[in-house]
Order: structure tokens, then sequence, then C-alpha cells
């Protein structure tokens, strides 16, 4: 019962914030007071969402999607907008019970249908619903609906009780500067209402939940005002209407929501509102011959063209549209930038060195020798010494040479394409510029994703042509085939399966160079590369795979963390006391966490701050948090305002492990980086005891948190 009510709390509430693209509580708490000022309008609002609700959960609908508002906003906008049109009568209910079912089928079936193509639904169905009651109002034929105003939206008047409409009725003619009037008046006209309180209401509210998303409106209002000005479209001024629903709405939707937010995206912002201009005169003379109000379909019409042009780009460039919606200009942007920053190998199919040991990178990519034209992005690999030869006893034999011999790896799983192996290794100083390549392996890894190693010694291939290798598996020998004066190992990545196919830029996996540590990189010639020496006692303790449990505890608080993966294939954590996930991925040499949603109470989310990268070796890694974990409220909301141009927050992290007698320790520590002042918000030790986590001691806050832990697998 318990779950049932706060599953129709929360859809009721996201079905008024969604129409500012919000999930914000505030926000929705905020709208759903304002619509009462009328009150016919907030009732009729009210009881549409909930019954839509009702609806669309019964008729079997995605609850998930439900929960967004997705389908139930524009009922929520039709029940304003039959309470703001028509009187109260028995033919009121009628008739708005069925001009309900209408938008509810049409929001469903044009979300499915504009969902197809990544395009939102936004006001369409109430918009075309209310278009066919009032043409059904306004025909011969009597339906019952007593109207209370014309058809044109910027003639409707707001009502309300008592203090309230004192109140309004203060702000409404206390010579509030003109443009400011006016701009919380549009702000009221989204939810069809011409009053300054509720305009100042609801700017508190978007404030609350967007500084970006408030900018933006503020900028297509400015814009619309200036852009007026000095054309003189509207003469006696803008619709506030039109202002609201319109202007500022596609500014903050293309500024801020469905464009990752930047100076690029504020400039196209500023661009649509010409266009929204255009558009709501050309609709408001071809709708007007039949006494239909134009209501946000400029702003739809707008929307939508433009999403659809982004979407048809074959390169995004600089100007990004939103890949994942979190209903927070700010989160959006703040996890754009992290996953950017942080995530980018996931984009690659993770390639290791092809070796065990130390090796220096001879010739790099574009090198002098060898390395040109469209075979330029290769590497030549080569042991060295301490005195940074690569060979002993004189180097005249194949055999002198530290690397001759030495076995070639897997890089990553895959199936051998080619295969030569005859090839005679040559005498040092000599080349065969036949057979250029020596004796050479090809991998596919993927579509279009080959990997070739070259010059290895003659009949020292263990593979053939059709075999499955996985990362790590021997291949062959070094050796010194081909077009090899010396011994060395040549490695290029190449989107066919020939030899002698022109090469790729592609970065390499989780090695060290010249002693750090490199999660994802293109080594350069004169580096000193080495694969990473693993903490098995580490590796194995954070190895949670689907069917791991476990439960954690910390001063009479416990919570059950289950591991799963999701319809994509992705690991999470869930707790099944708050309902909160933490994403993750463990690649073999590195655990991280990805993304956090839910109770930021929890001790999920302590953890996730915590072991947010962790390393299997014993280097340390160092990361950053998305922004919009940021600790100082008031600094984060500066840092909003002007993030979409600067950034002046970091969130630093930094882990690695030492050495117990009970075994390793990982000590973690974030710190808050604003401008030159350094702050640390949180310090942990994680503790690992026969291979598992034990224990996880976190200061947070200026207060001390441990964790114990215990688990099990479910199989």
């Amino acid at each position: 019962m318990k779950k049932h009510a706060e599953y129709y709390l929360q859809a009721t509430l996201n079905s008024y914030a969604i129409v500012f693209f919000s999930q914000n509580k505030t926000l929705a708490a905020i709208m759903l007071v304002v619509s009462f000022f009328n009150f016919h309008a907030g009732i009729s609002a009210l009881l549409a969402v909930v019954a839509s609700l009702v609806m669309v959960t019964v008729s079997g609908f995605s609850k998930e999607t439900a929960k967004t508002g997705l389908y139930t906003f524009n009922s929520m906008l039709l029940g304003i907008g039959f309470g703001t049109f028509f009187n109260f009568n028995q033919a009121y209910w009628i008739w708005l019970a069925t001009a309900l079912l209408t938008c509810i089928f049409l929001s469903v079936t044009l979300i499915s249908l504009l969902g197809k193509y990544n395009l939102p639904v936004l006001s369409i169905p109430f918009i075309l619903t209310f278009w066919l009651v009032l043409t059904g109002a306004n025909s011969p034929i009597n339906l019952g609906l007593g109207q209370q105003t014309s058809s044109l939206l910027f003639e409707w008047l707001t009502g309300g009780l008592g203090p309230i409409t004192g109140l309004s009725s203060y702000l409404n003619g206390s010579g509030l500067p003109g443009y400011i009037g006016l701009f919380f008046r549009s702000v009221s006209s989204v939810l069809f209402q011409n009053n300054i309180l509720a305009g100042i209401l609801l700017s508190i509210g978007l404030l609350i939940h967007s500084r970006i998303g408030f900018s933006l409106l503020v900028t297509g209002f400015i814009t619309s005002c200036l852009f007026n000005h000095y054309l003189r479209m509207y003469p006696d001024g803008i619709s506030n209407y039109h202002l609201g629903a319109n202007f500022m709405m596609v500014a903050a939707s293309i500024g801020g929501f469905f464009l990752v937010p930047s100076w690029r995206s504020y400039i196209w912002a500023v661009f649509t509102v010409p266009v929204s201009f255009l558009m709501v005169s050309a609709l408001g003379n071809i709708l007007g011959a039949f006494d239909l109000p134009v209501f946000s379909m400029p702003f739809c019409i707008v929307t939508l063209g433009l999403l659809y042009f982004f979407l048809l780009r074959v390169h995004a460039v600089k100007l990004q549209l939103t890949p994942y919606q979190f209903y927070s200009p700010e989160k959006n942007l703040y996890q754009f930038l992290n996953v950017r920053e942080r995530l980018q190998d996931l984009q690659y199919v993770k390639l290791t060195l092809p070796f065990m040991g130390s090796w220096a990178v001879s010739q790099g990519y574009d090198g002098g020798i060898t390395h040109k034209g469209d075979w330029g992005k290769a590497l030549d690999f080569v042991i060295r010494d301490a005195d940074g030869k690569t060979y002993r006893s004189g180097g005249t034999l194949p055999e002198h040479f530290y690397c001759y011999n030495k076995p070639v790896l897997a890089c990553a799983d895959g199936t051998i394409e080619e295969v030569i192996s005859y090839i005679d290794d040559n005498a040092i100083g000599h080349v065969n510029m036949v057979q250029n390549w020596g004796n050479t392996i090809i991998i596919r890894h993927a579509h279009g994703l080959y990997t070739k190693i070259s010059h290895l010694k003659k009949n020292s291939a263990k593979v053939k042509p059709g075999d499955f290798v996985k990362r790590g598996d021997l291949l062959a020998l070094c050796g010194n085939s081909g077009r090899s004066p010396e011994p060395h190992l040549h490695f290029q990545v190449q989107a066919t399966p020939y030899i002698g196919a022109k090469t790729l830029e592609y970065p390499l996996a989780a090695f060290t160079r010249n002693g750090s540590y490199v999660n994802f990189g293109i080594p350069a010639e004169g580096d000193l590369l080495q694969p990473p020496e693993l903490n098995y006692q580490v590796k194995k303790a954070f190895d949670f795979k689907p069917g791991y449990v476990a439960t954690v505890s910390s001063a009479g608080t416990t919570e059950t963390w289950e591991v799963f993966t999701d319809a994509y294939n992705h690991t999470y954590f869930f707790s099944k006391e708050t309902n909160a996930v933490a994403y993750f991925i463990n690649n073999d040499t590195k655990f991280y966490f990805t993304n956090f949603y839910g109770d930021k109470d929890s001790l999920l989310y302590l953890f996730y701050l915590s072991a947010y990268s962790i390393n299997f070796s014993d280097h340390p890694a160092t990361d950053f948090y998305p922004l919009n974990l940021g600790i100082n409220r008031a600094v984060l909301w500066l840092q909003d305002i002007v993030s979409p141009f600067y950034s002046f927050i970091k969130l630093n992290y930094h882990s690695h492990a030492e050495s117990g007698a009970n075994g390793p320790t990982i000590n973690t520590t974030a710190v808050s980086v604003v401008g030159s002042h350094n702050q640390a918000f949180l310090a942990a030790q994680i503790g690992i005891e026969d291979n598992r986590l034990a224990v996880v001691g976190i200061t947070f806050k200026n207060r001390s948190i441990q964790l114990q832990w215990q688990s099990k697998e479910l199989f």
C-alpha cells in the first residue's frame, strides 16, 4: 500500500514539474499550489492527473515511464485549460473525461511514434485535444460547455481566495518595473495565468530546480523583448502567453535541456527566438481563421525541428545533444563532462600490451624511420637494459638481443584472421624488403577492428586462422623477420584484415608508462612500458558479480546490497532498504563507479564516494567526481550559474593500497578544489581480509562512520 501511495504521489508531482523539464519536488509542489490560484483550473488539473495515472497504470503501461509524468503532464495542462476556459456544469465533467481519454491516447501513441526518432512529445497531445474541444464548443451543435473567455489565451484572468487575492492584486498593481512584472506574468502564463505572484512563486521554484534553466528563461525573455523593440512586431507589447509558453520555453529547452549547456547552446537559444516569432505570427493567422488559439505549438514545432536537425548530423562536433536525461541542466552538464573525461575508454575495445615485462617504445606514431603516412600509427617495441642497450655479447646475432624469443601475447579476445610463419629471420643489420612485414599474425577483435603483430620468429606461431584467442594467450615469439635489421616487435591497429593495411590511431589500456599507471593512452617514442603487476587480494575483494550480496551495517543502520545487471549488461549495486543504485565497472585491472542514483544519506552512497576508483595494482588511482556532488551548496550554486562557460570547482579523488598483516588496506581521499583553495571532505580506509572487504572506515562531513561488511554469493 505504501509503495502504491509513493508511486502515485511521485507520478502526480512529476506531472507538474516535467512541464518545466524537471523532476524537482519543490518546483512541483509550487506548481500544484499555484494552479489553485484559479480553483476551477487547479482542481480540474489535479483530478485529470490522478485519473490519467489510474488509467495508464491499470492498462498495463510502463510504471517507470508513468512515474516520470510523461504520460500525464498533458492531462494536467488539459485540466488547467478546461478550468480556465469553461464554466463548471454537468456537461463540463463529461467532456473533460472524454477529452482526457483522447489526450491519454494521443500521449501514449505520440510518445511511442516520436520516440522512434528520439524526439519528445512536448505538449502536442494537449494542443490537439483542446483544439478538438474548442472546435466542438464553437460549432452549431450544443455541447453544453459554457466558455468563460474567448479563445485567445492572452485574455485569461486569474482568480483566488482571501489573502492570496489581496496579495496578488497588490503585486499586479504595485508598479513593479514594467519588464520585471512582465517577466513574472510570462512565467505564470505557462499555467495559463496572468499573475505576478504566481510568476514569482514559480520563478523561486525554477531557481531552486535549476540556475541554468532559469538563466535561459531570462535569456529568452530579454531576447524576445529586444527583438520586438527593434522590429515593432507587437507595438502594444508581446502577449504574456507567447513570451512564457513559446519564446522563453523554447530557449530553455534548446539551450539547457535537450542540448548539453554551453556557450554554443546559449547562442542557439537566442537564435530560436526570431524563428518562434515567425512561427507565432504565421500560425496565428492560419488558426485565427478557425477561432483557435496558437497555444504552445510554435514552441513544439521549433523544438522538434531543431532536435531533428541536430540528430541528422554525422558528427556532433562541439554542440552535444544530451546523451542521458537527468531532468536537470546542471546534472546533464556535469555528468556529460565527467563521462567525457573519465569514461572515454568505454567507446574502445580494451587492447593491452602484447608482451610481459618491461619493454621500450623504439619507434612511436609517425616515427622518422618506417612509421610514415598512412602507416604512421604504429608502435615498435624492444627490451633495453640499464645502460639503454638492446643486446648483450656484442649484438652480432639475433639471440644476443633481449627481446628475441620473448613471448608475444594476444592484446584482447578475438579470432585469428591471418598467420604468416615461414619467413626466415634476418642476420643482424640485414633486412627483407620483399616480405617486409615478416612473420605476422592478424586478430579480429570486432567488426572493423584488427590488430597486427609483425617481425615474429620463424615457425614460432602457436595459433592458426580461425582460432579464438583470449587476452594474454601466447601467439608466437618475437623474432627478426621482414624489414627488421634487429629484433623488435611491430604492433598496429587497422580496420581491415589485410597484411599491409593502413593503420588506425587507437589507445592501449591498463599499462604503466615510466612507472606511472595509465588507464588509457597512446605510448610515445622512448616510453618504458610494462603491464601492471596486480594485487590479487584487492582484485578478488572487488570482484562483485551478479548474485553477490553484502550486508553492511553502521551505528544501528543496516543495508542489504545485491549486484544486478540491467538490460544493457551494465552492473550495479542495489540497496533493498533505500532503493539507491550505484553503477560500476570492473575491467580486470580497475574497479570504478560510474553513476549513483537515489538516497544520498544511504550507506551505499558513502561506499560510492569511498571506493570511487580502485586500481588492482599498487599504483595510486586519481579521478574526479561530477560537480553536482559538490558539498558546499552556496558555492555550487555559483558554479551552476557560470558552468556552461567556465568551471572553477574540481572534486578530486585519490586512492592507493598499503600492505598490512591481515591484508591490504586501501586509503582514499576526496578534495574539493575551489580556485586555489583545497578542502578535504572525505577520507576512507577500506580493509581487506581473506580476499574480501571486511570494514570501511569513513570520515565524511566531520563525522566518523564505520561500515561492517558481510557478504555471500547467491549463485
